[in-house]
C-alpha cells in the first residue's frame, strides 16, 4: 500500500459515497486516461470484464474466431468462450516471450485462405514486457482486424516510448492484488473511441435503459467497480512510477547475482522497450545448470520461498484441448520450451534485500551442489 489509501476510503464514508460508482470512479478513470495518454478509461470490476466487454464491443459472438496469445493466464482467453467464439491460439516468439509475429502472419493467411478472418486478435504483454507491437500492428491493420492489448502485467511498461496498453483498439489493465498496483480486484478498459467506451458503461452496469423504471433491451453486466476501491486505485496510481523502480531493482538484483550461473537466462528486455518487470521470470537449461526448474522450486519451498513455472500454454490446456495453433516457425514452439525451461521468481516491490539474498543464495547453493 502507498499509505495515502484511507484518505479516498474515508472520503467515501464520509461523504456517503459507498454504492459502486460515484467520484472516486470518474476521478480513476481521469487519471488513468491522462496517465496513459488515451481518450477516456472506465473502471471495471477485472481485467477479465475488461476484455470481454472489448469483445463484445467488436461484434464478437458465437462462431467467430479470435486470435490470442497462448502464453499467457487463462484470464486471457475465457472471455472468448464467455461470446461462445472460438480461440485460435500464437506462439510466442523469443525476443519478448509474447506474440509470434510470423505466427500470427501464418494464421492471417490461413484465415484468409479459409474466407474467414478473425474477429479480433488478443496481444498480451507478458510479465510486463510488450509484445513486437509495430510488427501486430501492422498486421492487424493490413488485415483490418482490431486488436484488444491485454496490459493487466505491463501497465507502466512502455514500447518505444508509447505506454503499454494504448496501442490496440482497446487496452485492459488490471489492479488483481498481485499486479503492478492494485484495488484488491479491479480493471480498467481503455480506449481513444469514447463512444465505444460510453456503451462499455452502459453494458456493465446492467444494460439499463433511460427509464423511470427498469428497463432492459440489451444483455448487460455488473462489472462496474466500487467507489471505495476506485479510491485505493487513486492512492496506488499516484506510487506506480516507484512500484516499477522498485520492482526493475529487484530484478537486477537477480541479474547480478544469478546471470553468470550455467544454464541461466532472464527473460530479454527488447530494444527500445522498457518493462515494468512485473515478475522477474528466466529460464534454466538443465544441462547446463544441472538443476531442473522443478527441484530449484521444491528447494526453495524448503525455506517456505514460493517460485513458480512460466505459464502453462493456453493450448496445452485441457479445457482448449484441439484448438487451433500456430506455431512460432516449423522448428521452434517457442510457447512450451518456456513452459518447460522457465521460472518466476519472488518479485514483490516491497521484497527486502535481505530476503531477496535468501533467495539467491538457495539458488546458488542448489545449482552449486548439482554441478
Amino acid at each position: 500500500m502507498s499509505g495515502e489509501e484511507q484518505k479516498y476510503i474515508r472520503e467515501a464514508f464520509d461523504t456517503n459515497w459507498i454504492a459502486p460508482l460515484g467520484p472516486n470512479v470518474d476521478a480513476f478513470e481521469k487519471e488513468l486516461a491522462t496517465y496513459v495518454g488515451v481518450n477516456e478509461a472506465v473502471a471495471l470490476s477485472s481485467g477479465t470484464a475488461a476484455i470481454h466487454l472489448a469483445l463484445s464491443l467488436l461484434g464478437v459472438t458465437k462462431g467467430d474466431k479470435v486470435f490470442c496469445s497462448s502464453l499467457t493466464f487463462v484470464a486471457s482467453a475465457n472471455p472468448i468462450l464467455y461470446q461462445g467464439a472460438e480461440p485460435v491460439f500464437i506462439d510466442s516468439e523469443p525476443d519478448t516471450w509474447n506474440m509470434s509475429p510470423q505466427g500470427l502472419k501464418k494464421a492471417f493467411i490461413d484465415a484468409e485462405l479459409a474466407g474467414v478472418l478473425p474477429k479480433a486478435v488478443i496481444v498480451v504483454n507478458l510479465y510486463g514486457q510488450s509484445a513486437k507491437m509495430d510488427e501486430i500492428v501492422s498486421l492487424c491493420r493490413a488485415y483490418q482486424v482490431p486488436m484488444i492489448e491485454d496490459a493487466a502485467e505491463s501497465l507502466g511498461s512502455s514500447y518505444k516510448g508509447r505506454p503499454s496498453g494504448t496501442f490496440g483498439d482497446f487496452g485492459i489493465y488490471s489492479f488483481n492484488g498481485n499486479k503492478i498496483i492494485t484495488t484488491s480486484g479491479g480493471g480498467m478498459l481503455v480506449s481513444n473511441n469514447s463512444e465505444a467506451l460510453q456503451k462499455a458503461r452502459f453494458l456493465a452496469t446492467q444494460a439499463r435503459d433511460q427509464a423511470i423504471h427498469y428497463q432492459h433491451s440489451v444483455l448487460g453486466y455488473n462489472y462496474r467497480m466500487s467507489n471505495i476501491l476506485a479510491g485505493v486505485g487513486r492512492s496506488q496510481l499516484e506510487v506506480l512510477h516507484e512500484r516499477v523502480e522498485a520492482r526493475r531493482r529487484v530484478f537486477e538484483n537477480y541479474v547480478r547475482e544469478l546471470a553468470d550461473l550455467p544454464g541461466f537466462k532472464f527473460m530479454p528486455e527488447l530494444e527500445g522497450t522498457r518493462s515494468n518487470r512485473w515478475l522477474t521470470a528466466l529460464t534454466i537449461n538443465k544441462e547446463e545448470a544441472g538443476v531442473t526448474v522443478q527441484s530449484l522450486i521444491d528447494s526453495l519451498s524448503e525455506l517456505n520461498i514460493e517460485a513458480r513455472p512460466v505459464w502453462k500454454p493456453l493450448h496445452l490446456q485441457p479445457l482448449f484441448e484441439g484448438v487451433a495453433y500456430y506455431k512460432h516457425d516449423e522448428t521452434e514452439n517457442v510457447s512450451e520450451t518456456l513452459f518447460l525451461t522457465g521460472l518466476c521468481l519472488p518479485s514483490g516491490s516491497n521484497l527486502r534485500e535481505e530476503d531477496q539474498m535468501r533467495i539467491i543464495d538457495c539458488i546458488k547453493k542448489s545449482v552449486k551442489l548439482k554441478v
